[in-house]
């Protein structure tokens, strides 16, 4: 067994021979992979095919359809940023989960995310994977760390050739190599300059090498001039999976679970101090005291009512008994509640990603991530079941090939065409002479007639069919890529309406859908890397602001502590320490969309009060949307004052009318009891009149009838 581990070759020495290993198993994928580069970026001809056609006089012109191809299929993935949404294992982590979501925004944003992306799909397209890295950054933010994501060159890439998983997740070891300056990997690693300095190495390209034509235009990493060889130091950031064993806990009386080490549980966890008071477990020692003094307090009122009600009932106060109860206060270890069953306690096997940076010959460090997952996300293409999968280029490159070779014919075609061929009789001329005066206008040409007349030839004319064919093959290489031509911008291919336009556009981001499932199941798998660095970096209060797609920012705090005045407990706000999550990224959220049709679509849900009005806002490309918000309700409170101002005023309006109507009503009434009583005093004065005339008649007849029975009672007498 001794013998054994002094055999065992060391860290340093594995990680180089893993490398050797790996790169000798993936050289045919780097060659086809650093072809497909060179292909897309216009070295279409070999060495060979070039000085052929040079010898036959064409001329050996590349028609790049590749490239405009992967640019807009690259824009239509990326042309928005993703969105990413937590969901919480439990109940207790909802509100966090939404703050998570809010964080990895601020993470594609602190890391150029959009760029990130846009790298790792080109390469997705170029070269059949892509690679993206989620990192800690322990510099940034004044030194308080951050996490961050980037992209990685797949050729840096080396892969157990075993895997299988789409991510790679059955690799035994994942490298990632490539040459540095010393001073390069002193700035990447400023703790580590003096093993730096120490480390031999050399420069040792491991780039492959292809037979394309290089006219010096285009340039690669390998192409680019070095340093003294001597200054050069291989790099080697080796990435595998290591079993451990943990400690879960779960406390019945918080809901809290934790994963902890060995060291951890044994060492701190279970003599750590708890208080059972009144059968409430407390584990804070401050709200412990307070809670303790609370209940003695609590059994000195009920002592002190005790008193006084036997006073009032006339008992001497010294008679009373002191309080025989007492709280019941225990202090216990965890460990006792582990024993009682408060806390359960399971021991697990876990994986964790174990990460070694070498430089040269020399470690390093050697640490290990809180994710079992590998930092190093691929994005997948074309995949073979291997780490080698096939790229869209090479899919395409014989199409390609063959348009450049005929547009290369078209040429050489027009080039005879405009240069006409003269079969001449032999000897009957002097062709240099011929030749010389062939080319100037106006000119006799002396020939002996005997052998007969020089005779011009003309090439055959190209059929039609050749020049369809070419654009034939320029759009099968849009729609293997999943593009047309109405998505690109030509108004030819597109229908004569509107609605049909974006109907067929929404259709037509089918087939691209393929290629963007691909580029969202890495980055769900970026988001749940990222959630546990960030779970082990993010461990004090930190504030971070997203700024979203309508220029709105949002503000959120995380793990901030606070007392409760009620309780006296320290309580975190938003802790990231805690919890499990799942990270999903919402389908198509990266695709583009048509913004007058989406616009149209808010509209008319505004109209039909299914919206507000701020949620239109968003669809549209208003800079300022809170200062139009702001305004809008301005106006908005304006225009609602002044409506109760008209209101007001066509109240009162309203009411002067009834009041000028009341008052010519009430002068109408006044003249008209005037008059009453003006009729009223003549009738009282004929009335009057009246009365006097009839008793004055009465009295005349009275006196008559007294002076007719006088002179009657005179004349019988």
């Amino acid at each position: 067994m001794a013998m054994a581990n002094s055999t065992k070759p060391s860290i340093v020495d594995e990680t180089q021979q893993l490398y050797n290993i790996y790169r000798q198993r993936r050289e045919t994928w780097a060659k086809q992979a650093k072809e497909d580069r060179e292909f897309r970026l216009g070295r279409q001809w070999t060495k060979e095919q070039a000085a052929a056609l040079e010898a036959r006089g064409q001329a050996p012109i590349v028609i790049n359809r590749l490239h405009p191809a992967v640019e807009t299929a690259k824009a239509m993935i990326t042309a928005n940023r993703p969105a990413f949404r937590c969901s919480p294992r439990e109940d207790s982590d909802r509100k966090v989960a939404n703050v998570l979501s809010a964080l990895l925004a601020y993470v594609y944003d602190i890391s150029d995310g959009r760029n990130v992306i846009r790298e790792s799909v080109d390469d997705y397209y170029v070269t059949g994977m892509g690679f993206v890295m989620v990192f800690q950054d322990p510099s940034a933010d004044d030194g308080k760390g951050e996490v961050k994501i980037t992209d990685i060159d797949p050729m840096d890439v080396f892969v157990d050739p075993n895997a299988r998983h789409r991510f790679f997740d059955d690799a035994e070891n994942i490298i990632v190599s490539r040459q540095f300056t010393k001073e390069q990997a002193k700035k990447l690693y400023p703790m580590y300059k003096k093993k730096i300095q120490n480390a031999g190495g050399s420069y040792n390209d491991d780039r492959p090498v292809t037979q394309r034509t290089d006219s010096g235009e285009v340039q690669f990493p390998e192409d680019v001039g070095m340093v003294p060889e001597n200054e050069y130091i291989r790099g080697y950031e080796r990435y595998y999976k290591m079993e451990l064993e943990r400690y879960r806990t779960f406390e019945r009386w918080s809901k809290k679970e934790e994963l902890l080490e060995e060291e951890e549980y044994l060492g701190n966890y279970i003599q750590k101090s708890a208080w059972i008071i009144d059968g409430q477990i407390v584990t804070d020692e401050r709200s412990a005291t307070q809670l303790m003094q609370m209940a003695q307090q609590r059994i000195a009122q009920q002592h002190q009512q005790q008193v006084q009600k036997m006073v009032q009932e006339g008992y001497d106060p010294e008679t009373v008994p002191p309080p025989e109860q007492q709280p019941d206060i225990q202090e216990v270890t965890y460990g006792d509640l582990i024993k009682s069953g408060e806390i359960e306690v399971v021991q697990v096997t876990i994986k964790r990603c174990c990460q070694v940076v070498v430089m040269g010959d020399k470690l390093l460090y050697k640490r290990v991530l809180p994710s079992e997952h590998y930092p190093i996300i691929p994005m997948i293409n074309i995949h073979t079941r291997t780490p080698y999968p096939t790229s869209d280029i090479r899919m395409v490159r014989g199409v390609q090939e063959y348009i450049n070779k005929t547009r290369s014919l078209i040429i050489a075609h027009a080039t005879t065409s405009t240069n006409t061929k003269i079969l001449v009789p032999e000897g009957s001329v002097d062709m240099s002479e011929f030749e010389q005066k062939w080319a100037m206008p106006g000119v006799a040409i002396p020939y002996d007639p005997t052998d007969g007349p020089p005779v011009p030839v003309q090439p055959s004319p190209l059929p039609n069919e050749l020049y369809n064919n070419e654009q034939t093959a320029k759009a099968d290489i849009d729609h293997a890529l999943g593009l047309y031509e109405m998505m690109m911008g030509n108004s030819q291919a597109a229908p004569q309406t509107y609605k049909a336009t974006i109907s067929l556009d929404e259709f037509g981001q089918r087939k691209i859908k393929s290629k963007l499932a691909d580029i969202e199941s890495a980055l769900t798998r970026v988001g749940q890397v990222a959630i546990a660095l960030i779970q082990q970096l993010y461990t004090t209060e930190k504030i971070f602001r997203v700024i979203q797609p309508n220029n709105s920012m949002s503000e959120y705090v995380v793990n901030k502590r606070l007392v409760d005045d009620k309780a006296s407990e320290i309580k975190v706000i938003n802790d990231l320490t805690i919890g499990k999550y799942d990270v999903i990224v919402v389908a198509g959220s990266t695709l583009p969309s048509n913004r007058y049709a989406e616009l149209e679509f808010y509209m008319d849900a505004y109209a039909k009060g299914l919206v507000d009005r701020q949620e239109v806002l968003k669809k549209t490309e208003v800079f300022d949307m809170e200062g139009v918000m702001q305004r809008m309700d301005a106006i908005a409170q304006l225009q609602q004052q002044l409506q109760q101002a008209g209101e007001k005023i066509k109240t009162l309006e309203g009411d002067l009318q009834t009041r000028d109507r009341e008052s010519v009503n009430l002068r109408k009434k006044v003249e008209v009891e005037k008059f009453k009583t003006g009729l009223d005093k003549t009738q009282n004065k004929a009335s009057a009149a009246a009365s006097v005339f009839e008793k004055r008649l009465n009295d005349e007849d009275k006196n008559i009838r007294t002076q007719i029975k006088s002179a009657a009672k005179s004349a019988n007498n």
